[in-house]
């Protein structure tokens, strides 16, 4: 039994290629761990093949330790703490307040449809995604994926997500199944409702570990569910020994604080920051404000300009990720030719790895500004990118599902869903969207005039 993302020879490598993206000098630890016989390759699914010996996995330990030592990456243009962050929000917002249930029904479905989409081919690269497509005749991506019709050689080459394809697949979907991208959402509705709007980040902790099952947490979530359960409260459970503190994870929980307060993205990216810090650090909680702030926009505006335009306000001025998002969405405007639109961010981002921040949220800047508001275009195009795919279209979903509003959905897309959705969280397996949405109304309205 190989348990992904928590074992010290797996979690080195990937330090340091963390430690180098943020300018950390670990030429040293690199060289011990190698002169060990270590492999320096970080496991792109979060496991070795091979257990590491025991001396092996001691000094792995010991390396992780002393790369938590080391000096701290420059700050200065990538501030996490919270009153840095908001020194630099605009004072008020141009933006309604008043959200209709339609719309945060909309956005709850769009989420799920965006997800449901990019399930069966999560961590298949964006060249097999265009060949299984292809192969089955549905290339340019319009509708669900299929294996009807896939020869076997293509399939043997690209297999599907072997958790997501019995149940994300046209031939077989049957009501929303369950992911992580809808837990997280669920979570944050859970801690809204029982700790309400001055919630704590050990609020967020104590609930992982109440309702949330370990199986069902990956990269920075496991290491801070982890560090949890040894004894370090946030925001220490997300600066142990975790080399994903800069990936997707935290960017893909904070919907939710943003359709509670539609029309302030400042209040939502609050929220927002204090969940990411459980377990995320600078470019990992940018990404949760930037889609909280995309969330509180989405519901209320008029176009998704609007939309981009409020989820840069809360970002950092001069950080990467506010860079990378700006220059996305720059190439993804007025674009046609959406391959090479990715072509250029892989270009740009394809060093990273298909968890990590910058690249998701570039392809998801890129194909909002290109996909126009329209749902369709939308997550089609992000999700044919490749990447995290199923989060990229969760986030991409639930911004154009809400500009659009449920009753304006297209019926092929939303009928699938059978509004349902699956989950491991204690009260919600089964439930509908929009009994969510309602009681996602009624926190918003609750919280309008705090």
């Amino acid at each position: 039994m190989r348990i992904t993302w928590v074992q010290p020879e797996d979690l080195l490598p990937h330090e340091l290629a963390a430690s180098r993206d943020e300018g950390r000098d670990v030429a040293d630890l690199a060289r011990r761990w190698t002169a060990a016989g270590g492999d320096p390759t970080p496991p792109v699914s979060g496991a070795s093949a091979t257990p590491a010996t025991p001396w092996l996995r001691m000094l792995a330990t010991e390396l992780l330790d002393a790369a938590d030592a080391l000096p701290p990456a420059r700050a200065d243009d990538e501030p996490d703490d919270l009153d840095a962050l908001r020194a630099t929000w605009p004072a008020a917002w141009a933006l309604p307040t008043d959200v209709s249930y339609d719309r945060l029904h909309g956005a709850w479905l769009g989420r799920a449809v965006g997800c449901l989409l990019g399930k069966p081919v999560e961590k298949i690269p964006r060249e097999g995604i265009r060949e299984i497509l292809t192969a089955t005749g549905r290339w340019p991506l319009r509708d669900w994926f299929t294996a009807k019709g896939l020869p076997e050689d293509v399939a043997a080459r690209w297999p599907w997500n072997r958790r997501s394809a019995p149940t994300s697949l046209a031939e077989n979907i049957a009501g929303m199944p369950e992911d992580d991208d809808l837990n997280y959402a669920l979570l944050a509705l859970r801690v809204l409702e029982t700790r309400g709007r001055d919630f704590t980040s050990a609020d967020v902790a104590q609930l992982w570990l109440d309702w949330l099952p370990g199986g069902r947490v990956f990269t920075a979530e496991r290491v801070a569910y982890r560090n949890l359960l040894l004894g370090y409260p946030p925001p220490e459970s997300a600066r142990r020994h975790n080399p994903f503190r800069e990936w997707i994870g935290a960017q893909i929980r904070t919907d939710v604080y943003g359709w509670v307060n539609p029309g302030r993205p400042g209040r939502a990216a609050e929220l927002a920051w204090r969940d990411a810090v459980v377990s995320h650090v600078r470019g990992g909680v940018h990404g949760a404000l930037w889609a909280a702030a995309l969330a509180a926009a989405a519901p209320v505006a008029a176009d998704v300009d609007e939309v981009l335009d409020a989820a840069e306000a809360v970002l950092p001025p001069r950080s990467r990720f506010a860079a990378t998002v700006r220059e996305a969405r720059a190439l993804g405007a007025g674009a046609d030719d959406w391959e090479r639109v990715v072509d250029e961010l892989y270009a740009r981002h394809g060093h990273l790895h298909w968890v990590h921040v910058r690249n998701n949220a570039a392809l998801v800047a890129a194909a909002l500004a290109y996909g126009r508001g329209d749902l369709e275009r939308s997550i089609t195009a992000v999700v044919s990118g490749g990447w995290d795919t199923d989060s990229t279209g969760a986030t991409v979903g639930a911004v154009t599902g809400a500009l659009t509003g449920a009753r304006a959905l297209p019926e092929r897309w939303v009928a699938p869903l059978r509004n349902r959705l699956a989950s491991s969280i204690a009260g919600f397996d089964g439930i509908g969207f929009d009994e969510l949405a309602r009681r996602t109304q009624a926190l918003a309205e609750a919280g309008a005039g705090s």
